[in-house]
């Protein structure tokens, strides 16, 4: 293959040697199969296409130091997609074969795992879709599971360095009750209009307010909210949120920092008070926020140019059980040989 240049990846698709999948055919999973081609053959009828039968998952895998691959929760990866197949009333796949497919993607295409310090690291993408053919809107009786993965940069261009958000009152991510809090496509599809305005403003991101009332903060489009209140990690609690794992795991570490950690409604008034904020997920891992500019309002909220002392060592503490240079106390990462 061609020499890859490491430090300069992008967050964006590129071609390995093989995925895994798995169909769902009359009432259970079959064996995992090995593909070498980036292409699924579907029926046009496909729940996928017409009736958003479909979810996602995104983790990474991480090269120690120590010269060892390690993969990041993928556990709660695993429950999660059970969740979202659930809300869209998909087969749900089993924890044991989504970890093996996992493991299997990761060994199949060991070399582009990025080096150690490079700053990239092996993206992993689930995929789950409704394959079976249906033109009334029920569910299919047919899925696929696959598994494709590719070296990827920092999701934001500017890695770990403060950006820029911005609220719009005209556009919602996902309604209360609705499909915000699992990983389905739908959701993404809603957020480009206003992703695509943000970035066309300057913007990295979109930070959405509540569907409901537009009075408190949601999610900052691809990635979880948080704030540092003097010794508090603060983070939105909201029926339209997607649970990220990221944010699961900085709770933990904020909490085992002596840190007081809540999860409440956060009144878009409190962004004036909170010393630093960012943006979590896996893609992402923290994404330091300098300032929030809310359009409605004409209303800037500033928070420096350079990331906060808290966010530093939650992103170190993190960043360093991902690769194994720090001790992993909770049993968060699985060793791929």
């Amino acid at each position: 293959m061609e020499a890859i240049d490491w430090k300069n990846l992008s967050f964006g698709y590129s071609k390995t040697d093989y995925n895994v999948r798995s169909w769902y055919r009359n009432g259970k999973w079959g064996e995992l199969e090995i593909s070498d081609s980036e292409v699924i053959n579907m029926h046009m009828a496909a729940t996928s296409l017409h009736y958003g039968q479909e979810s996602f998952e995104g983790l990474k895998a991480f090269m120690g130091k120590d010269g060892k691959i390690r993969v990041f929760r993928m556990i709660e990866n695993a429950r999660r997609m059970q969740r979202s197949a659930a809300g869209v009333m998909m087969a749900e796949v089993p924890d044991s074969l989504f970890m093996e497919a996992v493991i299997k993607a990761v060994q199949l295409n060991k070399k582009f795992v990025p080096p150690f310090e490079s700053g990239a690291s092996l993206y992993i993408r689930p995929l789950l879709i409704g394959t079976g053919a249906q033109i009334g809107v029920k569910p299919a009786d047919e899925y696929l599971f696959m598994i494709f993965v590719m070296p990827v940069g920092p999701y934001f261009k500017e890695g770990f360095k403060p950006t820029d958000l911005v609220i719009y009152r005209q556009y919602d991510r996902a309604a209360p009750l609705g499909t915000g809090t699992i990983k389905v496509g739908g959701n993404y599809a809603a957020s480009l209009v206003a992703g695509q305005h943000a970035h066309d403003n300057g913007f990295s991101a979109v930070l959405y307010l509540d569907a409901r009332e537009k009075k408190y903060l949601d999610e900052c489009g691809p990635a979880n909210f948080f704030g540092i209140k003097k010794n508090k990690y603060i983070t939105p609690k909201s029926s339209s949120i997607l649970p990220s794992i990221t944010n699961m795991s900085l709770r933990q570490i904020a909490e085992d920092m002596g840190m007081e950690v809540e999860v409440r409604p956060i009144p878009v008034e409190e962004l004036s008070e909170f010393d630093e904020i960012g943006a979590c997920g896996t893609a992402a891992v923290i994404s330091p926020i300098k300032r929030v500019y809310d359009a409605d309002l004409d209303k800037e909220y500033l928070y420096g140019s350079e990331p906060g002392k808290i966010s530093v060592q939650l992103y170190e503490k993190l960043r360093g059980i991902q690769y194994g240079t720090e001790p992993d106390p909770y049993g968060w990462t699985d060793i791929i040989e």
